[in-house]
């Protein structure tokens, strides 16, 4: 594992950008795991600021997203395929076509959900996949629980998820969907790379538990001790 302590959001999403387009010039073709919410933002818009200043394309990259709220139309203000869009895709050369985000309006989930996982396979796996990480130690959907869910799933979302998620639909709790479909830790932990982030003192804890505790699927996140390609970026300030 190599842990990296910085003493800014800009300075961890820097990092974070720098790692992502290492990966990009080191294989054009690379398949990208992406994460949402609020701290890889940062990493986004200096990624987009390499596209426009002419140093890096991403006309062969392929992405997969890690989740997606269940009930959300793909064209909602906070489903995530309009995050991905307006924070990474609307910016960069990436062809629309080679991103990929579980469908929240599929008529059947289990269907959904394999699908998925056959595409990921299907791209080869992937390359470096991107984390963020929950009050609870979560890393993309998967909550803590009595065992580790390997495949995309969906899942009811925790109390503790749906509030902190709320700051995003104007503090209404009752505005969070309930349930998201989200990748597997088999799809995780297969990823050739992981960089995890993680903002602000608040998260040092969590951190902490999650990396030199026991492994354990009460905190998901901790089943990162077990990854070889491990890179942990923390920010001091947010």
């Amino acid at each position: 594992m190599n842990y990296i302590l910085t003493n800014s959001y800009e300075a961890m999403s820097k990092k974070a950008a720098s790692l992502i387009c290492a990966q990009i010039l080191m294989k054009p073709a690379c398949v990208l795991g992406l994460a949402t919410g609020s701290t890889p933002i940062g990493a986004y818009k200096q990624l987009a600021a390499l596209f426009k200043a002419g140093e890096l394309s991403f006309k062969g990259v392929s992405t997969v997203n890690l989740d997606e709220y269940c009930g959300l139309q793909e064209t909602h203000p906070q489903s995530y395929r309009t995050y991905m869009n307006d924070n990474l895709f609307n910016h960069i050369d990436i062809k629309k076509h080679n991103t990929y985000v579980p469908d929240g309006m599929a008529s059947d989930y289990a269907q959904e959900c394999a699908k998925y996982d056959k595409t990921i396979h299907e791209l080869g796996g992937i390359d470096l996949q991107l984390l963020g990480i929950g009050n609870n130690g979560h890393i993309g959907f998967n909550e803590p629980g009595e065992e580790f869910v390997m495949d995309t799933h969906r899942v009811l979302l925790s109390e503790d998820t749906i509030s902190a998620n709320s700051r995003f639909f104007e503090n209404e709790i009752s505005n969070v969907p309930t349930a998201a479909l989200t990748m597997g830790l088999r799809g995780i932990m297969h990823a050739r790379k992981v960089v995890l982030l993680a903002c602000g003192k608040a998260k040092f804890e969590i951190i902490d538990r999650a990396l030199y505790g026991p492994v354990t699927p009460k905190l998901p996140a901790s089943i990162l001790q077990l990854h070889p390609d491990l890179t942990v970026i923390c920010a001091k300030e947010c």
